[in-house]
């Protein structure tokens, strides 16, 4: 006789197409905001390196859902992951909501980064929680643990993402604390040779 009373909506594998869905889309979050930072020649503040990291602390949960399989546990990162980087976008955007107080950045579709980045956090936990109520992915035979193609794109893209934020944090703030408006690589300006007299 079977048991099984969870709702049959989300099967293990259309919860891991799911994840690596969600994967993606943070890679993509990232990758606009790397790109802006490169090309548009804005470096992140401290508040803003912080909500990359819940970015990436919420692909991680996402990660170890594809790689072992959906559960409970890796949704609690992710939801955590966003909880934080959620606290940290919503102090910046409280920093900045009173008239006269300036902005950070440019704005992006009508937001500044802050803005769409407490949106996303709080989209993350409530689409965290709700994927949290479908028990049939938590199905122990149902674990698949070969990484696809979409899977091992999903994974390379956060895993190059985290490497060049952190590579590019350590520049910025030259392994000492970051300038709350930073405008140059401190640590490149560090290394450069001293102009001739």
């Amino acid at each position: 006789m079977n048991n099984d009373t969870s709702p049959g909506f989300l099967s293990p594998e259309l919860a891991r197409q799911l994840n690596a869905l969600g994967l993606i889309t943070i890679g993509v979050v990232l990758l606009v905001a790397f790109y802006d930072q490169l090309v548009g020649g804005e470096l992140p503040c401290p508040l803003c390196i912080l909500q990359r990291a819940g970015f990436v602390g919420v692909g991680v949960g996402l990660a170890l859902n594809l790689k072992f399989g959906p559960r409970p546990s890796h949704y609690a990162l992710a939801i955590l992951s966003a909880m934080a980087g959620g606290a940290v976008a919503a102090r910046q955007v409280l920093l900045h909501i009173v008239p006269g107080t300036g902005t950070f950045g440019a704005a992006f579709l009508g937001m500044h980064f802050y803005s769409w980045a407490l949106l996303l956090f709080i989209v993350i936990i409530a689409g965290c929680a709700l994927l949290l109520l479908f028990d049939r992915q938590f199905a122990p035979a149902a674990r698949v643990h070969t990484l696809s193609g979409l899977v091992l794109f999903a994974f390379a893209l956060i895993a190059l993402l985290a490497l060049g934020n952190g590579v590019s944090t350590v520049l910025e703030c030259a392994g000492g604390l970051c300038p709350d408006d930073p405008v140059s690589y401190q640590l490149l300006e560090g290394a450069a040779p001293a102009p001739a007299p």
